[in-house]
């Protein structure tokens, strides 16, 4: 009898959160900053939106100008639905945009100019469906893919970040500063 209304309370727990509406709003995007952040004006306030699950190519990157644009044409000036999912430690809300019935996340993998990114993409099915288009992006060599071997914008700034590192080395005194 025990089991039987344990079931019942978790059913109808279940039921309840599968019947919540998600808490997605509307705004209207006014700035495009790179392929997966973007700045979008709701309620009188302009906030800073970073795409979920993804990540494009950094600044002076390949194909970083070409995620830009492609994210600058699904979304600029358009009404879209923000679902947010986190937000970063820079402040950003981290989420889901729509835009005319297509997700700019989903979007931006399936045109070969974003990477899945396992690191921060933990929700299912969408990680898993993010990650099967990243595979055949790459196996039709759309955008990024065209490359021999395109770097991943976390690698990329992990290496920026040791050059940088040997570069100060290089540049640090060893002698007392009064010689």
């Amino acid at each position: 009898m025990k089991m039987i209304r344990y079931c019942k309370v978790v059913l109808f727990w279940l039921v309840l959160f599968q019947c919540t509406p998600s808490l997605a709003w509307n705004g209207t995007v006014v700035w495009v900053i790179d392929g997966d952040s973007l700045r979008v004006r709701h309620s009188g306030k302009i906030v800073e939106i970073r795409l979920y699950g993804i990540d494009t190519p950094e600044y002076n990157q390949d194909y970083s100008n070409n995620a830009k644009q492609c994210t600058r044409r699904l979304v600029y000036g358009e009404t879209v639905s923000v679902e947010q999912k986190d937000i970063d430690r820079y402040g950003r809300i981290v989420a889901l945009v729509t835009s005319r019935g297509k997700l700019v996340n989903r979007e931006l993998v399936r045109r070969g100019l974003a990477w899945f990114y396992p690191r921060y993409c933990l929700k299912q099915p969408l990680c898993g469906e993010l990650k099967t288009l990243e595979n055949e992006a790459r196996t039709a060599r759309r955008g990024l893919w065209r490359e021999q071997d395109p770097v991943s914008p976390w690698e990329w700034k992990r290496r920026e970040r040791i050059e940088e590192s040997k570069s100060r080395r290089k540049r640090t005194y060893r002698f007392p500063y009064w010689r």
